[in-house]
């Protein structure tokens, strides 16, 4: 047998609010809702369900790691959701020249103050117009 473990299938994020991440995940963000389940909510990544789920206890929610979706124009996408109402805690700024291109990212918070980032993958000399 041939283990390939290359393919993530889902993600899960422990959530407050089941209508409160709902609204943001898919009226801000603009992710694809796939299914709800009382405090279970399904969106679509390209593939890749992310996996809201309401924590029993509030108080043992603690957020952690980050997850950096991909975008093709980090300041046309900073400037929709700003226009959506996100609040970004950090700007796009430079985070590596890797050998073949500039990655570039810019960070906000979830309702439930989890880490989240757009991400983009620039050719080298990139920089965004403001």
């Amino acid at each position: 047998m041939l283990l390939n473990l290359s393919h993530i299938g889902q993600i899960g994020l422990p959530i407050s609010d089941p209508d409160r991440s709902e609204a943001f995940y898919g009226n801000v963000l603009g992710l694809r809702k796939l299914h709800r389940f009382g405090g279970l909510v399904f969106f679509d990544c390209a593939g890749v369900r992310l996996l809201l789920e309401k924590v029993a206890k509030p108080e043992d929610l603690v957020p952690r790691g980050c997850i950096y979706f991909r975008c093709a124009d980090i300041a046309l996408s900073v400037a929709e959701l700003e226009k959506r109402g996100l609040v970004f805690t950090g700007r796009p700024h430079l985070i590596a020249r890797m050998d073949d291109h500039d990655l570039w990212m810019a960070f906000f918070e979830d309702p439930d103050g989890h880490t989240l980032a757009i991400m983009q993958e620039a050719p080298k000399g990139y920089a965004p117009s403001s």
